[in-house]
């Protein structure tokens, strides 16, 4: 296919090919040369022309297909346009002569259809260029069309659609002639001709005036006859016609092709006259409709009133929102008519389609095209409109005059009009949310009044739409949700009286209870128990007035079903109370419901019947929200209701009989109730009834009166998922499913209506429910039921029943056969769906045959639903039977069916049976089945005679791709070839055919795999395969085509991301994202999520170079946003439009990829869009922004307001693209920017850090770089205006976001004023943004958010004055005050736990304040101090502390002692919530705290993000106290607490002692902490694991609490085995340091407690008997360490985990060798030289611990350790953290050393021994090396010398030993590294000085002779180095040490050696002028000690000055040149230090 690629076609090698080949090779060519032309040279395409056309010819005469007309068209349109175009008419000639040829052969078709369509094109590309001719050739085309088929019909309308298109205006005169060809087309029997015909007069009516002026008449009445009939896309493009015709018609545009005087005007009132008779009368001619009229019939259909609906939606859109939110009174009051005319009123049916499509045309103006301020403006429109209709009712009521009487006209008038508005006004109440807040705040509007005065209304239709509004108001003010219970529960105590009002206001309270699950801030938990009261008032008295009866029973049932929606937390408390309700309303026995018929009447039967179908959808609705409570006991008290209820089935005929319909209406009810709760419970409970049952079941399955045909709902769920879309219309989502899916059910079930089950309203669902009438569902409920039961029945019994319904079914014929077939087979599937999932249950033979035989007959069914289901079926009847005869008998039954049946449903049926046994037959088993199957699948696809056939067939086929896996890979290149050559030749009406297609082209893509990567011929054939089969796809005028060609390339571009283009594929995406197709956008969306994972920044590149090129014509409003936006506001505008979930969730997706990958670059653009959505709607907020405005001038200075008042002018730009965007988009946006944030934090620190900003800046203007710090002040004003609007959603997002860039920002410091931070200026702008959230209004958990942002500021240290910091502080204490008033009285709006939400958090927010003033724990070991990093100084420390921790302290101070109480009561509540379940009885029966016992499950989340920092904050406070129990009062609880207390003042703590207090607190804080960090979940924060183990710190710094703890000997090691754990889990390096410091404490605790316990035994038993004392410690006299019970031996384990960790060369087993041995370690970062620094000191205590025996069982693991990291530290290269960590092993190894026990009577021999192999190991380390640069000799040497200074003598005085360490010594100074020699020397000194003399003598010895001569050497060597220099005079001070250290007789010979030396140093007057640096320093420093030692040895000096001249003349010359110098430098100095006056007065007189 790449030799197609070319400006010319291939000859050659096309004319190899086959004919199948020919038409793809040319297919590509044509492809190709649509993108070369516009981007080829002109020259060279003039000069190419010519032969260019002539193959073009040659393809237009050899019969292309569909998609290569097309494509041959736009090419030849293109190249005329491009290219020479004055040839053009001869191609125009030539297609009009192909055109009007006599060849009317079906071989010639293909030809004619592709003149045509080039005549089109080319048309459209040239228009007036080719003159008049356009007149001949419309003429030859509406000649055609007479005697054309509807292939050419089709053709010839989009023809002349191009035509008109090229030719505007120039085409007027055939416009007349154009309309009267489409008039018939629009009628056509071919749906896509309609379709075609309505494209082409779309294009017309944009010049041809006359169609909204003098014709509208007549084309609103041929579109009303074009929807009658139609299908969905002709309704579509009808209705975008007449609507787009109505409203040039309203709002006339200039007509460029008329005379203005003949544009006439039409007015809304008139368009909508036209829509309301074609509603009312349809498309019948006059005299037909008044026949009509005079029979009383109607003879409209759903179609044209569906299609009016969407035409008249049309007409509001094009006349648009600015014109809507002017004119919408007008529309409503239009469109309400449309719902209360008779002729749409006569049966129910009627009503309920006439009732959706008004609510249709209002949901789809008023709901979307409005902005939240109009639509508040709606919404008291409509509340007006309900209180003029309810008025209207009222008047009649109070005027007792005949004339005014009310009728029962008037209120069937009115109700369907009330209904509409309520429905109306509820959804956009809800969709407003809390914005709609001040629709009941004003007066005027009365809406809740208004809405609730309906509840009265005579209609129980209007009732229930009242309720429902209500329900609405709720869920969008949850606020007043508590409030609406109690008035109507209030009116309905009062009004008991009243049937309508019994029956509003109880159906008000079940909605208003459904609403509580869409509140997560809930109800009083006392309304459940009020809410029981009134149903049981209901039900006791519903037999004290018969006119009440019934409404009493229902409302009292409805509100215990309402009741169940509240979940078993509610419940529970009341469940005996509904159980003896559901035990009354049934008889107490079987035996007693035989003599109930005997005694009652139709009326008393119909209120029992009514009483017991309540209990059992009170049941269901039990069994459903409260599956926690159902047990065993419960459902044994519901078996007698419920045997009396499957008894009294079998009584039915006979009260039907005797009572009439009456009683046969309740008895379907409660039918359907029974088998709806029978399927809920478990089948085994009435075994006993399932023959009545059964019978029943059969009966309602194969009546054959009910014509009802449920068949959607029934078979629709036994379809999968995967042949949904073969199905159509019924199932597809589209923006018009609302108003489509009545279309599709029976005519005698309309669309159902609330009225139909009231039941309903109080179900999860934010859409208004619309039950099917109760003969519908109980056919369901029947199905399902049978499905449960049949697998629990015998084989004889199912037989039995089976044979029952196919003999059934064959008695019956035709239409009277369709609806029990459809029953019969719902059933059977749901009895094999549960069959499937019991494989205990054997399925015998006979059963599997019956079932067969069933199925089969279904499977050649005329519906399709019916077909598919039964297909389903057999594959699951295969499964189960589980059999593998059977199986292949079943698939052989559908082979030989196919090959002999001729009718078209048996080969459809029998064709998908194929692909869907497959499904459950666990793949394909024999390739010889496989290619059985697909030979005849490819047969019958190609059957061109029967379309829907090889739509079916296709369909099949795309199943066994998808489920023959790698099997299929030898069918997909005929496979492939097959999908192709279908694709070029079907014909485009045939769009179910190319929907299959593309099934089976996204199944070959996804059978082949990453296989597409692949390289070869083969591979590379199949690979454009895909791409020509997607592209003819994307051609197709069909949106779901073209979604499956957008699939299709989804898929290839994830298994083959470099074979697809694109750079091309984007500018489709951004096409088909603004269609008007749901599935279109959803493909296009879903497409682009996957492209921008990887591609982002490619994707938005393309989307904006596309959005520039489009013509301004075809641009829509998304396309505007592009360019001016880029995709990114595009995506945000269609996030604002679009409803449906997963179509949001992926456009969500969308906009974080592109945030993930292109925020940092593009930071300005993304920040601008962030803000221009949330800034849309700030008029909104400018009343109260305005309010917060003078707020903040009240505590401002006038400075302050100058600089603060730009933060409330936050107004959108006027250029912005966004206009009237919801609050979930802009709470989106605000998500935006914290995503944003978080983006940044991972990038350059220049975006935290404004003069590093700053300064890049600067530095590199040229790129124009962006940080984030430079736009800190956009981000606050996003912030402030999202958390200050009035939707509580965007305030708790715009919370969050201030909370983010708090905590990122606080740190960073403000250039221009050093010691503040950047936020200190945005003081104000903070406080007006928190104070709204502490009103009394505001919702608690907005409130709860506010607090944690306070306490985030306050705990920031952004501020430095107490004062400004005074202001938020006084809304935390506020809070706080407010908070213990609400104890007082309970919550009346919201459910307890939110009272519970709220005091946590500001109890958190407390004590995260009073954490931050106490200061974080500081580390108490020296070693943590100590590894601080070098450098320079972080970004916190440069900034000021901001206010200190004293200052915050003061703000806490005062409250100190009631917070402490809070938070003691608090924990005590969560230790005691998150007990296990076992445990729950210790739970108080009256609650905690701050929680009830009602709402343990819903307050238990609340203390799980709480505890922490309360916990923190508890243990600083008793820190600060010292565990002093101080009792200045007790705290205002709301409850007392349990026994245990915490030491308040109840009545036992007040008996408590001190002691027991604090043990009662110190508890407490263990078990929680312990109780945490034992088992931290994977989703544990951090903080809160830090939090844990800084209040443990905090505990023992306190003396009592540590020595609790070191007496209790399990409880610390139980804590350090929780604290390795720990370490195991967690690789913080945070967490780990708080670890090792925690443990430090814990062992140094342990020291302290050993020390005390030595102390105690001495002073009790005398210092002399010391000996007998017993040994403390661990390890005792046996010196035995228990794993698990050992403190020492835990931390070791903890210590060793740490080193291993750090330095892995410690284990062997880790590193395959020995220590010293082992691999070059890596470099240790600044983190872990912290933690190997603390887990050293931890090993250095450990010995202290121990007893002498337990000391000796120790050392040799601390000793390895210890040395071991030594060793890896000195193999390292040398930095300035590893000294630090290398002096802190040298340190411990000096610690170890001088350990008491190493010189205690029962252990020192052993640590001799042990010291001894220490130091060996030691050297044996050094000796193994090489001598190399890479080991630290220095640091080994200092270790050497530690070990001789600091060890016993057993230790050192080993010869061995000392011979080897001398050896070290002698190899160092032998060093060519001045620096080693130094360091040698000073160690030597350190020897010499020891006061050890079996130490010192040997070295001194042995080492002082070398350091003579080295120190000789020096003079020869002169030193060239400060190094060099610094060895030598090291060497002098060792020498002088070893004169010190020498005995009295031979120190002056030492000293007659050490000054010589000395001397020798010094330089001669002459070489002093010349010498070096070096040598200067050392002649000075030499001098320096000679005139020390000098006078020290005065004999000595004088004699060796008097026996050697020559060193007394080299002293003395050196004296002299330093006084000299001395006098000389002094004498220069005096004029810089002082200036003297030049006369000298004498000033010593004496």
């Amino acid at each position: 296919m790449e030799k197609a690629h070319s400006l010319l076609l291939n000859e050659e090698v096309c004319g190899q090919l086959g004919e199948h080949q020919k038409a793809q090779f040319i297919f590509e060519w044509l492809s190709f040369l649509k993108k070369l032309l516009p981007a080829a040279d002109r020259a060279d395409i003039k000069h190419n022309q010519k032969r260019l056309v002539e193959q073009l010819m040659v393809v237009l005469i050899g019969s292309p297909g569909p998609p290569t007309r097309q494509l041959l068209a736009q090419c030849l349109s293109l190249l005329y346009r491009l290219g020479d175009p004055f040839s053009a008419s001869l191609a125009v000639d030539k297609c009009n002569d192909i055109i009007l040829s006599k060849d009317d052969s079906p071989s010639f078709l293909p030809t004619r259809l592709a003149a045509i369509t080039c005549l089109g094109a080319i048309y459209e590309q040239l228009g007036r260029l080719l003159g008049n001719t356009f007149t001949v050739a419309v003429g030859n085309l509406l000649k055609m069309m007479k005697n054309a088929e509807s292939q050419g019909r089709y053709e010839i309308m989009l023809s002349i659609e191009k035509i008109l298109r090229g030719l505007g205006v120039s085409a007027v005169p055939c416009h007349r002639d154009i309309y009267k060809a489409a008039r018939f087309c629009l009628t056509d029997r071919s749906m896509s001709v309609r379709c075609a015909a309505a494209r082409c007069l779309l294009e017309l009516q944009r010049e041809a005036v006359f169609l909204w002026t003098s014709e509208l008449e007549n084309v609103a009445t041929l579109c009303f006859r074009a929807f009658e009939g139609s299908n969905y896309n002709v309704r579509v493009m009808v209705s975008k016609f007449l609507g787009t015709v109505l409203a040039a018609a309203i709002v006339p545009r200039q007509a460029t092709g008329a005379p203005k005087e003949s544009v006439k005007r039409t007015s809304f009132a008139e368009a909508m006259e036209l829509l309301s008779g074609g509603f009312l009368r349809g498309g019948a001619s006059f005299l037909r409709a008044s026949g009509d009229m005079l029979k009383g019939t109607s003879s409209v259909s759903k179609d044209i009133r569906v299609g009016i609906s969407q035409a008249c939606v049309v007409l509001v859109s094009c006349l648009g929102s600015e014109w809507l939110e002017a004119n919408f009174p007008a529309l409503v009051a239009q469109v309400l008519e449309l719902a209360s005319h008779p002729r749409t009123t006569q049966t129910a049916s009627d009503s309920a389609c006439s009732r959706r499509c008004v609510s249709f045309i209002l949901r789809a103006t008023l709901g979307t095209m409005l902005g939240p301020k109009a639509q508040v403006a709606a919404a008291k429109e409509l509340c007006s409109l309900v209180g003029k209709q309810k008025k209207a009712l009222d008047a009649p009521v109070s005027d007792c005059s005949m004339e005014t009487r009310l009728n029962v006209a008037d209120v069937a008038a009115s109700q369907h009009t009330l209904v509409c508005v309520l429905q109306e006004l509820g959804s956009l109440v809800q969709g407003l949310g809390s914005s709609a807040d001040s629709l009941l705040q004003e007066p005027s509007a009365g809406a809740l009044d208004t809405v609730t005065s309906v509840l009265l209304h005579p209609s129980a239709s209007v009732r229930l739409a009242a309720a429902w509004c209500l329900r609405c108001f709720a869920v969008a003010l949850p606020a007043h949700l508590s409030m609406l219970v109690d008035r109507c529960g209030e009116r309905l105590n009062a009004l008991r009286g009243s049937s309508e009002a019994v029956a509003g206001y109880s159906a008000a309270i079940a909605a208003l209870l459904g609403a509580v699950q869409h509140c997560p801030l809930g109800v009083p938990h006392a309304k459940g128990k009020v809410v029981l009261s009134l149903a049981e008032e209901l039900l006791r008295s519903a037999t004290q007035n018969s006119r009440l009866s019934i409404h009493r029973t229902q409302g009292g049932w409805l509100l215990l079903s309402a009741l169940m929606t509240l979940g078993g937390a509610v419940v529970v408390h009341h469940l005996p109370r509904v159980l003896l309700l559901w035990k009354c309303a049934f008889p107490l026995s079987v035996q007693e419901l035989h003599t109930e018929r005997s005694r009652g009447d139709a009326f008393t039967w119909h209120v029992a019947l009514e009483a017991r179908a309540g209990a059992l959808c009170a049941m269901k609705s039990f069994f459903l929200y409260c599956r926690d409570l159902v047990n065993e006991e419960v459902i044994d008290r519901l078996h007698t209701p419920l045997a009396c209820a499957v008894a009294l089935l079998t009584q039915f005929p006979a009260l039907i009989r005797s009572y009439g319909n009456q009683i046969k209406n309740v008895a379907t009810t409660f039918r359907w109730r029974l088998y709806e709760v029978l399927t809920l419970i478990p089948p085994k409970t009435y075994e006993e009834s399932f023959g009545t049952l059964l019978k029943q079941l059969v009966s309602d399955l194969t009546v054959v009166e009910n014509s009802v045909s449920s068949g959607l709902m029934l078979l629709l769920p036994f379809c999968h998922p995967n042949d949904m879309s073969v199905l159509g219309p019924p199932v597809q989502d589209t923006d018009h499913l609302f108003l489509e899916e009545q279309l599709h059910h029976g005519s005698s079930v309309g669309v159902g209506s609330l009225e139909c089950d009231p039941f309903t309203i109080c179900k999860k669902s934010l859409d208004v429910p619309v039950p099917l009438p109760a003969a519908c569902p109980v056919g369901i409920a029947a199905a399902q039921l049978f499905g449960v039961i049949f697998p629990h029945i015998g084989a004889s019994r199912s037989i039995q029943i089976l044979e029952q319904f196919s003999e059934c079914l064959k008695q019956l014929k035709g239409p009277r056969q369709q609806s029990p077939q459809i029953h019969v087979v719902s059933a059977f599937c749901c009895a094999l769906k549960h069959l499937g999932c019991s494989p205990n249950v054997l399925v015998s033979e006979h059963v599997c045959r019956l079932g067969l035989g069933l199925l089969l007959r279904a499977l050649e069914s005329s519906d399709d639903l019916l077909r598919c289901t039964a297909a389903e079926g057999l594959a699951r009847l295969v499964q189960v039977a589980n059999d593998s005869a059977f199986s292949v008998s079943t698939m052989q039954i559908s082979f030989e069916k196919l090959k002999t049946a001729r009718d078209a449903m048996s080969r459809m049926g029998h064709a998908l049976a194929l692909g869907t046994l497959y499904r459950y037959m666990g793949g394909i088993g024999s390739p010889q089945h496989l290619s059985a199957c697909l030979g005849i699948l490819f047969t019958l696809s190609q059957d061109s005679s029967s379309p829907e056939v090889q739509m079916w067939a296709l369909h099949s086929l795309s199943l066994v791709i998808d489920l023959a896996g790698p099997m299929y890979h030898a069918h997909v290149e005929p496979t492939f070839t097959l999908v192709l050559r279908m694709l070029l030749t079907v014909p485009p009406a045939h769009v179910e055919v190319l929907q299959s297609l593309g099934r089976c082209l996204s199944a070959l893509i996804t059978a082949l795999g990453p296989d597409l990567q692949g390289e070869g011929p083969l591979l590379s054939a199949l690979r454009t395969s895909c791409l020509v089969g997607c592209a003819v796809m994307r051609e197709s005028h069909d949106c779901l085509v073209q979604a499956q060609a957008i699939t299709s390339l989804q898929q290839l571009h994830m298994f083959a991301p470099r074979h697809v283009n694109v750079a091309n594929l984007v500018p489709c995406l951004c096409v088909n994202m603004c269609s008007s197709y749901l599935s279109l956008r959803k493909a296009a969306v879903a497409c682009l999520r996957q492209l921008t994972q990887r591609e982002a920044v490619e994707v938005s590149d393309y989307a904006v170079t596309v959005a520039k090129e489009l013509p301004r014509r075809d641009s829509t409003v998304l396309d505007v946003t592009i360019k001016e936006r880029g995709l990114e506001g595009a995506l945000f505008i269609l996030l604002d439009q679009e409803m449906d979930p997963q179509l949001r969730q992926d456009i969500q997706e969308i906009l974080g990829h592109m945030l993930s990958s292109v925020t940092v670059a593009r930071l300005s653009h993304w920040l601008k869009l962030c803000k221009d959505v949330l800034s849309v709607s700030a008029g909104v907020t400018a009343d109260f922004a305005a309010t917060l405005r003078a707020d903040v001038n009240e505590r401002e200075d006038e400075k302050e307001q100058a600089d603060d008042d730009s933060i409330f002018t936050c107004k959108s730009e006027s250029s912005s693209p966004f206009i009237n965007l919801r609050c979930s988009t802009r709470a989106f946006a605000a998500e935006c920017v914290c995503r944003i944030i978080s983006q940044c934090e991972n990038g350059d620190p220049a975006h935290f850090h404004m003069a590093l900003a700053q300064e890049r800046r600067l530095q590199d203007s040229t790129t124009e770089q962006d940080f984030l710090v430079l736009h800190l002040a956009d981000l606050i004003c996003m912030a402030f205006m999202a958390a200050t609007d009035h939707n509580s959603q965007l305030r708790m997002s715009g919370l969050h976001t201030l909370l983010v860039i708090i905590r990122k920002f606080a740190a960073v410091p403000e250039p221009e004023f050093p010691g503040h931070v950047i936020l200190e200026q945005y003081q104000a702008n903070v406080g007006a943004a928190l104070r709204p959230a502490f009103s009394a209004d505001t919702p608690p958990d907005v409130t709860a958010k506010a607090c944690q942002v306070c306490s985030a500021w306050i705990s920031s240290g952004v501020v430095s004055d107490l004062g400004d910091l005074r202001r938020v502080h006084h809304l935390l204490t506020s809070s706080l005050i407010r908070v213990q008033a609400a104890k007082e009285v309970p919550c009346q709006q919201y459910n307890e736990s939110t009272t519970t939400m709220e005091t946590l958090a500001v109890l958190k927010a407390w004590a995260e304040v009073y954490i931050a003033a106490e200061g974080s724990p500081k580390s108490k070991d020296r070693l943590a101090r100590f590894m601080e990093p070098p450098g320079p100084s972080t970004v916190e420390e440069s900034v000021g502390a901001g206010l200190t921790g004293d200052g915050l302290l003061k703000l806490v101070q005062a409250d100190l002692p009631t917070l402490s109480r809070l938070w003691l009561a608090a924990l005590q509540d969560y230790a005691l919530l998150t007990l296990p379940q076992e445990y729950a009885h210790w739970l108080p029966a009256a609650g905690g705290a701050f929680y009830t016992a009602e709402t343990v499950d819903s307050a238990r989340p609340h203390y799980c993000s709480a505890w922490a920092p309360i916990l923190h904050a508890t243990a600083l406070w008793l820190k600060s106290t010292g565990f002093i129990v101080v009792d200045d009062g007790p705290a205002n609880l709301s409850r007392p607490v349990t026994p245990t207390s915490m030491g308040q003042s109840t009545s036992l703590a007040s008996i408590q002692s001190p002691e027991d207090v604090n043990t009662d607190r110190l508890h407490l804080i263990l078990g929680i902490t312990m109780e945490f960090l034992c088992s931290p979940h994977s989703d544990a924060q951090m903080e809160d694991i830090i939090s844990c183990l800084h209040a443990l710190q905090s505990l023992l710094d306190v003396p009592w609490p540590r020595s609790k703890i070191s007496n209790d000997q399990a409880l610390s090691v139980e804590l350090l085995s929780v604290l390795h754990r720990l370490i195991v889990t967690r690789e913080s390096a945070s967490i780990q340091l708080a670890v090792l410091e925690l443990v430090h404490q814990v062992v140094c605790a342990a020291q302290e407690h050993v020390k005390e316990k030595r102390h105690s035994a001495e002073v009790d038993d005398g210092a002399a008997e010391k000996e007998t004392l017993p040994e403390f410690g661990e390890g005792r006299d046996t010196g035995g360490l228990v794993p698990g019970k050992s403190l020492v031996f835990g931390a070791l384990q903890l210590c060793l985990c740490i080193l291993v960790r750090k330095l892995p060369q410690l284990s062997p087993k880790l590193m395959g060798s020995v220590p010293g041995h082992s691999m070059q370690p890596q470099p240790l970062s600044h983190s872990d030289c912290t933690l190997v620094s603390a887990a050293l000191s931890i090993l250095s205590d450990l010995p202290s611990v121990c007893s002498p025996e337990g000391s000796i069982s120790i050392l040799p693991s601390v000793l390895y350790l210890v040395i071991g990291v030594l060793w890896e530290l000195v193999r390292q290269e040398p930095e300035a953290l590893l000294s630090a960590l290398l002096s802190v092993a040298l340190q411990v190894l000096r610690v170890l050393l001088s350990s008491p026990m190493a010189h205690a009577e029962k252990s020192q021999h052993a640590w001799a021994h042990l010291l001894r192999c220490a130091l060996s190991t030691l050297l044996d380390f050094w000796d193994s090396e090489e001598v190399h640069s890479g080991v630290n000799e220095v640091s080994l040497l200092t270790a050497v010398t530690i070990f001789l200074l600091s060890a016993s003598a057993k230790v050192t005085t080993v010869s061995s030993l000392q011979t080897r360490c001398i050896a070290k010594f002698k190899g160092c100074l032998q060093s060519k590294d001045p620096v080693v020699v130094s360091r040698t020397y000073q160690l030597l000194q350190s020897l010499f000085q020891s006061a050890a003399a079996d130490v010192s003598v040997p070295f001194v010895q042995a080492l002082g002779g070398t350091l003579v001569e080295h120190l000789q050497a020096a003079e020869k060597r002169q030193p060239r180095s400060t190094d060099e220099v610094q060895a030598v005079l090291e060497g002098v001070r060792a020498l002088e040490a070893l004169v010190s250290a020498a005995e009295e007789e031979h120190r002056a010979q030492l000293t007659a050696v050490l000054l010589p030396i000395l001397i020798s140093f010094l330089l001669d007057e002459n070489a002093l002028s010349l010498a070096s640096l070096p040598a200067l320093t050392l002649h000075k420093c030499a001098l320096q000690d000679l005139m020390r030692i000098g006078p020290q040895h005065s004999s000595i000096f004088k004699a060796i000055m008097a026996s050697s001249p020559s060193l007394k003349a080299r002293l003395q010359s050196a004296v002299k040149v330093n006084q000299e110098s001395v006098k000389a430098r002094s004498a220069l100095g005096q004029p810089h230090c002082k200036t003297s006056p030049s006369i000298q007065l004498k000033t010593n007189f004496l």
